[in-house]
């Protein structure tokens, strides 16, 4: 197993990555994925992407409201809470003048 570290700004080192993959394997497996088209690559980036998403779906508690589950599917993915409930998007919860 590889452990690979760099220094932050203050100095510390800090964890980057972690693989237990022969680098010439990581060669082997990234020089096929380069050979393929950009087309290719963005399908399997989209199935990647889908397969997660229906994961963390069924996670997520079954009794939560469609507007719940949306904003938990949010935050699993991207690791910030929805900036606006679902129901009400910022522009649309603004009081006409």
């Amino acid at each position: 197993m590889s452990v690979q570290s760099k220094e932050n700004s203050t100095g510390e080192k800090t964890v980057s990555s972690m693989t237990d993959t022969p680098p010439e394997i990581a060669e082997m497996v990234r020089a096929r994925l380069m050979g393929m088209s950009d087309a290719e690559r963005f399908r399997m980036g989209v199935q990647s992407f889908g397969a997660v998403w229906r994961m963390v779906l069924a996670s997520l508690p079954a009794e939560l409201t469609d507007a719940e589950r949306k904003c938990r599917l949010f935050e699993r993915l991207y690791g910030i809470p929805l900036p606006f409930a679902p129901a009400t998007p910022p522009m649309m919860s603004a009081k006409p003048a």
